[in-house]
Order: C-alpha cells, then structure tokens, then sequence
C-alpha cells in the first residue's frame, strides 16, 4: 500500500494544478490563474519529493500535449516560450516551500515560505520574458510581476489559513504524518 502512495500523491498533486490552472484570466502575456495557488498548497501538505514529483508530472503532461496549461495551452513550446520561467520555477516553489513547512509549522512560517517560493517564480517568469520574449527587465517586471502582486499575497494568505486545518486532519495520515 506504501508504494501506491508514491504514485498516487503526485498524480493528484498534478491533476490539482492542471485544474486550477483552468481558472484563468488573461491579462497580457502572463494570465491570471489558480496554478500557483494549487502549487503552494501542495507544497504546503506534501512531503518535497512528492511535490516536486506533482509539478513534474504536471508539466510532462503538458508537454506531450496535454491541455492542462492555463487557457488549456499544451505542447513543449509552451515550456520553451516567453512564459517557460514561471512553469519552470514552479518546480523550485514546490520543493523549497515544501521543504521548509511541517505539519507543525505556524500560519507565518507557511506564508513565509510560500512568499519566498511564488518570489522565485517571479524571478524565473522575469527572466524568460527578458531572455525567451526579448523584454527589457522593467517591462517584464511591469507585465510579469506587478499585477500579480495583490493576487499572489491573497493567494498566500488563503493557502496559510486553509492549510493548517488540512494538515492537521490529514496528521492522522500514515504518509502525512512525518511530514
């Protein structure tokens, strides 16, 4: 029963993302979406093997052709275009926050290590729309980071608060338990 544990987190960890990825509002070259509020999540209640493992697995999926990027992109392109930075750096959000949180972690070291993941992604969608898009680096931070400032703090502070009661009722959990 273990070994289906292996398989099964990251397979729902990566069906959470690619659904909330869905919920998206184009707003220029970097839409809106719930994906990094799926990643934070999982980050927060998954061990880091499986979360990372969750964020891989959604971005294979992607990359054969699976529609599960936001506005249902799908394609390898989609990993090697202007926004390539924030998918890639997704992986990073994953392990870093996950690693950091506990199942006894407090709402500030959740939020605390949530920022510090979701701040990365901004610096790899930055990156990629100065290097992948060809945009100067104030432009990038005008389309890539700015508008996504309040949403992402709000998105932070619902995973902070939201996770907590997950983790404690999962504790229960032979596989959350160690988390």
């Amino acid at each position: 029963m273990k070994k289906a544990h292996i398989y099964a987190i990251p397979a729902i960890g990566a069906a959470l993302i690619a659904v909330l990825a869905q919920i998206s509002m184009p707003i220029g070259p970097v839409p809106f979406t719930l994906q990094n509020f799926a990643i934070g999540l999982i980050a927060t209640v998954f061990r880091p093997r499986e979360a990372v493992l969750s964020v891989g697995l959604y971005l294979l999926l992607g990359a054969i052709g699976l529609p599960v990027f936001a506005n249902g992109g799908a394609g390898f392109h989609v990993l090697v275009g202007p926004s390539a930075g924030y998918l890639w750096f997704d992986l990073v959000y994953a392990g870093l926050a996950s690693y950091l949180i506990h199942t006894n972690s407090g709402v500030l070291r959740i939020f605390f290590a949530n920022l510090l993941g979701d701040s990365l992604v901004f610096v790899g969608g930055i990156l990629s729309l100065h290097f992948l898009a060809g945009m100067p680096f104030d432009k990038a931070l005008a389309v890539g980071v700015i508008p996504f400032i309040i949403p992402d703090l709000a998105k932070i502070v619902a995973i902070s608060f939201i996770s907590r009661p997950l983790l404690q009722r999962l504790r229960t959990q032979a596989y959350f338990s160690s988390k």
